[in-house]
């Protein structure tokens, strides 16, 4: 039977799986490396970094396989990142991710001065701080020299396939996170790029999620034991791409994601732009178009939490015996870690316990981080309600999935029932899925969606537990408001 590579290039590491035509799991790997911090709020990585795992995961993910059935390799990939290459293809300077909080400047330059009704007109979207284009012009003033070196602009996933296939190319939905791209008409704004200073030629290809960019390099297929006739296949933000994975594709879908960061993805077959200005207004990987919110700090909360301070990796031991104690906590706690986006768009936001007392206990500081992150999520439900999107029920995706516990959070919170998939692989099974597409074996997004993905388990809200996290929620509101100011300070 044929089979297909997703790669999910991530924040900590890069997720690699080889999946069989039917959706079945043949192997996985997972490579890591580091996240780089230059100053306080700076994020960065070494794109040769993503490359090398990259080939070191696909040679370790092969191994024992039948390479010749391997047809299609796509990807899912960190969104927001600023790749820029000189003439000779030389990467000019680290990678500025998309939880990099230097923009602050450029930001408020792009939503006052240009203007976000501007904004919204050019590319139905007003500027957040993790966005590309703040970062371009972060580099044009503070860089000169590097901002004259720049050849080519591009996303971290497109780095991989530019290496891979040697195609400067992307795909529609992770474009529409660069603040580049007029989300509405599917093609690169020609105001943007004025206001930028760069050109559409500094830019790459544009294409649909699914379709095909072109061929694995010669010298990589000898090096990984592949065909050099093997598809290499646009790929898509990870959200997007997580969406397709749980089934999130036509209109109506929901899916959130408890990864690094956390989103609210709704899915619809016709453009929306949010008016409330605090969700995002993107490009779907199934060929149509979606609204997502995006809280920066999520599942790397309780990672924080309990390996950092707690100083423990055992997250199951910490978790037990809380599900007595949902909705009653009276500690609560803002996972504004790396600033928040949707919907305060605020870099200077920082995260904060509330609520302690002499009595109060490591348990309920534990729940209070995952009830914090999940009440920031609901926020972003809020602001698609303002909207008129309706939502009935969401899937559940992302490595706090996992946890029973925090499953049980979320259908509570939201009060709405949550959908664990089958295969709880996000991005990188999605990206495989694009490949199976773009490789022919199925004739849509929708349809693999509909052969494959299969739900494992409905959590369903309590009545009285949700009626209390209603309650609590309110509370949670008054929080950033009161903070804001003191926030702005820079403590």
């Amino acid at each position: 039977m044929k089979s297909y590579i997703g790669i999910d290039l991530g924040t900590s590491g890069t997720k690699l799986l080889l999946v069989s035509a039917d959706g079945r799991i043949l192997a996985e790997n997972t490579q890591t490396y580091e996240v780089f911090y230059p100053q306080s709020g700076w994020s960065e990585q070494n794109p040769a970094d993503w490359f090398a795992a990259a080939m070191r995961g696909l040679k370790e993910l092969l191994q024992g396989q039948d390479k010749s059935a391997v047809k299609g390799i796509s990807f899912g990939g960190q969104m927001h990142g600023l790749v820029a290459l000189d003439a000779e293809d030389n990467v000019i300077r680290p990678a500025i991710l998309w939880n990099d909080g230097r923009t602050e400047k450029q930001t408020a330059y792009l939503n006052t001065i240009i203007g976000k009704e501007k904004l919204s007109a050019y590319t139905g979207n007003i500027a957040f701080a993790g966005f590309t284009v703040p970062k371009i012009l972060w580099v044009k003033r503070n860089e000169p020299e590097n901002f004259k070196k720049i050849a080519k602009i591009m996303l971290p996933k497109d780095y991989l396939i530019y290496k891979f296939s040697g195609c400067f190319a992307t795909d529609l939905s992770d474009a529409s996170g660069m603040l580049l791209l007029d989300v509405k008409n599917r093609r690169w704004s020609r105001e943007m790029c004025e206001i930028c200073g760069i050109s559409e030629e500094q830019l790459p290809a544009l294409y649909e999620s699914y379709e095909v960019v072109g061929t694995l390099k010669r010298e990589i297929a000898e090096e990984l034991g592949l065909s050099a006739e093997v598809k290499i296949i646009a790929g898509a933000g990870d959200n997007a791409a997580a969406a397709v994975g749980t089934g999130v594709v036509g209109e109506g879908g929901c899916n959130i994601s408890l990864g690094t960061s956390g989103t609210l993805f709704v899915s619809s077959a016709e453009y929306k732009e949010d008016r409330v200005n605090a969700l995002h207004s993107f490009c779907h990987a199934d060929g149509g178009w979606h609204l997502m919110g995006c809280i920066l700090s999520a599942a790397s909360c309780n990672a924080w939490w309990s390996e950092k301070v707690l100083q423990t990796d055992d997250y199951a031991k910490e978790q037990a015996g809380l599900e007595e104690e949902l909705g009653r906590n009276d500690v609560y706690f803002l996972p504004y870690l790396m600033g928040e986006r949707s919907p305060h768009n605020d870099v200077n936001a920082r995260g904060a316990f509330i609520g302690m007392r002499p009595d109060t206990t490591r348990k309920q500081m534990t729940l209070s981080v995952l009830e914090g992150v999940t009440f920031a999520l609901r926020d972003c439900l809020e602001a698609a309600k303002k909207n008129g999107v309706k939502i009935e029920r969401t899937k559940l995706c992302g490595g706090g999935a996992k946890s029973t516990l925090w499953r049980k959070i979320v259908a509570n919170v939201m009060n709405m029932p949550v959908d664990i998939p089958q295969t709880e692989q996000g991005p990188s099974y999605g990206a495989a899925m694009l490949a199976m597409v773009g490789c022919g074996e199925y004739a849509s997004v929708r349809q693999a969606a509909e052969a494959i993905v299969r739900v494992k388990e409905t959590v369903l809200p309590d009545r009285q537990t949700a009626e209390r996290y209603a309650e609590k929620y309110k509370n949670f509101t008054k929080f950033y408001p009161a903070l804001k100011g003191v926030f702005a300070d820079k403590i």
